[in-house]
């Protein structure tokens, strides 16, 4: 069989469904595999990659050219079945980190390098067996890695992550020091874009969202003044810059709020790496020294432009 006819068997013997026996699922199981038409599964890995080092496996290896608008396609058509399927995992980065990648699991590189031995039927059976006890394990992991945190009083979980550990932050240290009084209306996390989001509130204020708009990391609002925090949570992109505001002040431009532009570093090493990057009239604060703040110009410190 040709290799992605392999792959594609795989896939059936793991009992996925059709739409994750398509070519981007086997080009992709293939990719993590590190095999090619010339490499077989026994030589199977299972290095960390990026979803550009698939395509780009793919490209070299199969000739077969996806434009870059593709890697969100691969995303959701293979990675996130891989990982519910206990296939494979993923490194816990931001999903926005230039460095998230995903690596085959041990337990299923060391099943399919027996594909095409005598040992395959009964490993296969052995996976398959034990593959609720094993999403049980890395579901418990993930569990214990995540952050509680509270949001307007009530419990909530952010997933793992440096970028997720900031928002916490800037929920626990930040706001009570600088924003007091102030209810969030919305926080996102790296694996759920919206966990939390006061709709109709942010409605009063004036926002129209849309699908495609990118809401700030955490957004703050306090009624008794009237003003909006708009903070972004930066550990490798995403700072506010002066393209930044401008897309923000689009997306509020019937909000009569007074805003304020916040850009949340968890360190100074993060900050020195943004830092020409900055808008003027924006605030910098930095997790590590969480009683100050760095204000990008003088003659008005924290407040609404």
């Amino acid at each position: 069989m040709h290799r992605k006819d392999e792959a594609k068997d795989i896939l059936y013997s793991l009992d996925m469904p059709p739409s994750q026996q398509c070519d981007i699922c086997c080009y992709t199981l293939m990719a993590l595999s590190n095999v090619s038409n010339d490499v077989g599964w026994e030589l199977a890995e299972n290095k960390w990659l990026r979803i550009v080092d698939i395509m780009q496996h793919t490209t070299e290896n199969f000739n077969m050219q996806y434009a870059p608008n593709s890697r969100e396609i691969f995303r959701k058509q293979a990675l996130h079945h891989f990982r519910n399927a206990v296939v494979i995992e993923d490194n816990g980065k931001a999903t926005n980190s230039p460095n998230y990648m995903y690596r085959l699991t041990e337990e299923f590189r060391s099943l399919v390098r027996s594909y095409g031995s005598s040992e395959w039927e009964g490993l296969l059976d052995n996976f398959l067996t034990n593959q609720p006890t094993l999403t049980e394990l890395y579901t418990s992991k993930k569990k214990m890695t995540k952050h509680p945190v509270k949001i307007n009083g009530e419990d909530y979980e952010l997933s793992t992550g440096k970028h997720n550990e900031l928002q916490k932050h800037i929920l626990e240290e930040f706001a009570p020091r600088f924003a007091p009084h102030s209810e969030c209306l919305f926080i996102g996390d790296t694996t759920e874009k919206a966990l939390f989001k006061n709709t109709e509130l942010l409605g009063k204020l004036g926002f129209t969202i849309t699908l495609h708009d990118k809401m700030p990391d955490v957004v703050l609002y306090n009624s008794q003044k009237n003003w909006l925090y708009f903070i972004e949570a930066v550990t490798s992109v995403g700072p506010i810059d002066a393209k930044r505001v401008i897309e923000i002040e689009t997306m509020a431009k019937n909000v009569s709020a007074g805003k304020i532009y916040i850009t949340a570093f968890p360190d100074f090493k993060t900050f020195r790496s943004f830092s020409e990057s900055l808008a003027w009239e924006t605030e910098v604060w930095i997790a590590c020294l969480p009683e100050h703040m760095i204000h990008m110009n003088g003659d008005k410190f924290l407040g609404p432009r």
